[in-house]
């Protein structure tokens, strides 16, 4: 399958539910060193380059899968930045996981509410930097955890509201759907557990803004099903 698209979709504010709100800012804002954009006693919002990443409190809320894209050149400086801070999460007693097919290079790591969170450096994306890794080399969020029960049915809802198309996989068990800027990785939640840690995916709800061919869209996914969001205030995201 050919992984070149004339359409770029970004993810610009992700907004996810945290049973630990504090532990997680503290993570946020301590441990990946990420600026603050705006905080209450339950929300907090943190700048990921051109990305918003929001944490809001609530009771029982599960775990998540986030990706966030890095420069491709810079892999390793990445792995010893993370060393320092988190404990990475290995397969086949590798860090660095090594996923040809997509030409890319990613780390896994929990956080504090044991979100599965990776840090990939995609070539094709060319955005090499000759600056030591920080938390300014995090570009965006390029991936959010989909898992359902029917790969198919999502597919042609996302479709419906946005214009995408599948990236890598099919709809048996696993499916990339969208580009390397901005994609949900959907899988079928009874027959596939997440990489690396083979742990539940749980369908954990979550509101999305993103952009494609300059127009906003909010999505969001609720109680296993995704749709499409209106926009109340302010303060709906």
């Amino acid at each position: 399958m050919s992984h070149l698209f004339l359409l770029s979709m970004y993810f610009r504010e992700l907004h996810v539910f945290t049973a630990n709100f504090s532990a997680q800012v503290t993570f946020y804002r301590e441990v990946l060193e990420l600026d603050i954009v705006t905080i209450s006693t339950e929300r907090a919002s943190f700048r990921i380059g051109s990305s918003l990443l929001v944490l809001q409190k609530k009771d029982g809320a599960t775990p998540y899968h986030i990706a966030i894209n890095i420069p491709a050149n810079k892999i390793k400086e990445a792995l010893h930045w993370l060393r320092s801070r988190v404990a990475v999460l290995p397969h086949n007693e590798q860090d660095i996981h090594d996923f040809c097919n997509w030409n890319a290079k990613a780390i896994y790591f929990y956080d504090n509410d044991a979100n599965i969170i990776e840090f990939i450096a995609r070539k094709n994306l060319k955005n090499e930097t000759p600056l030591p890794f920080s938390s300014s080399c995090l570009l965006e969020i390029s991936e959010i955890g989909l898992p359902v029960m029917h790969i198919e049915n999502t597919y042609k809802q996302l479709c419906n509201m946005v214009s995408v198309d599948i990236y890598d996989g099919n709809f048996d068990i696993f499916c990339a759907i969208g580009n390397e800027y901005g994609m949900f990785i959907c899988i079928h939640k009874q027959r596939k557990k997440w990489y690396p840690t083979s742990t539940i995916a749980y369908a954990s709800n979550f509101w999305v803004r993103l952009e494609e061919k300059e127009k906003t869209y909010y999505l969001e996914f609720t109680d296993g099903e995704l749709k499409e969001k209106h926009r109340n205030g302010p303060n709906s995201l």
